[in-house]
């Protein structure tokens, strides 16, 4: 039930449905890719490598799921896929898109934070600004550790450290050059123009949350989109992102 659930769960869900009209163009487009483009400035894929090559057979989930594009890329590299989000709008669009591309797996509507599955069901867990930006990671991060079979990876983009420190609080204003909140103590933070929380993380507090939940860190990509990139996101430019990094992926596996 509703009133079960954490305070920013609620407040998310309800901005989510909210929002998830202004996302269905962008859940079509990604749906119709064949190669995966990662992140606001679509990086493609063979210039990250976030997926294993080995997905055929394996057990795999999307912790905030959106419009499940992630899901169903997984899915056609032959991932049993489960996908769980926190907006049945979002979903509603997903599962449209399901029966319009052929592809059937489950969609839950949830908290990626409690995830009903059993202990070591998958052997990998993605997010994609899923619930690495709108769980709370004290919280999501134990949870997918334990959703994991010993070696499962789990590999998440969210927005960069460093941005998160250049964002002015208006709605639709760029990062600047100049710090404008404080490194230490990062975690929650709410915008002025809406009703959602977000979670931001200093690197320490990452490594030692990662490490603590049982993990083993295997890298930090700090993505710098091409020169040629183009995003419809108004809080970060090309010319900020060229030059600082304005979004990271963790690629880290459960320890043995």
């Amino acid at each position: 039930m509703a009133d079960d659930l954490p305070e920013h769960v609620r407040r998310n869900r309800v901005q989510w449905d909210a929002w998830a009209e202004d996302f269905v163009a962008a859940g079509e487009a990604a749906w119709r890719r064949d190669t995966p483009a990662w992140g606001i400035w679509h990086v493609p894929e063979t210039d990250l490598g976030l997926l294993p090559d080995d997905l055929a057979g394996k057990d795999a989930i999307e912790l905030g799921c959106g419009t499940a594009y992630v899901s169903a890329w997984l899915a056609r590299r032959g991932a049993r896929v489960v996908g769980i989000d926190n907006s049945e709008a979002q979903l509603a669009t997903a599962r449209r898109l399901q029966r319009e591309h052929g592809l059937e797996f489950p969609l839950l509507h949830g908290n990626a934070e409690r995830v009903p599955y059993p202990d070591a069901s998958f052997d990998l867990a993605i997010s994609e600004y899923g619930a690495c930006l709108w769980a709370d990671p004290a919280r999501w991060v134990p949870e997918a550790a334990r959703l994991l079979r010993p070696g499962g990876r789990l590999v998440f983009l969210t927005n960069s450290f460093l941005m998160m420190l250049c964002m002015p609080a208006e709605d639709g204003v760029a990062a600047t050059d100049r710090l404008l909140r404080p490194a230490f103590g990062m975690h929650r933070l709410e915008w002025p123009a809406d009703t959602s929380v977000q979670f931001n993380l200093a690197h320490g507090d990452w490594i030692r949350l990662l490490r603590r939940a049982g993990f083993e860190i295997d890298d930090l990509v700090e993505l710098r989109p091409p020169s040629e990139a183009r995003t419809t996101y108004p809080f970060v430019t090309l010319e900020w992102a060229r030059q600082w990094p304005c979004e990271e992926i963790w690629k880290v596996h459960k320890r043995s």
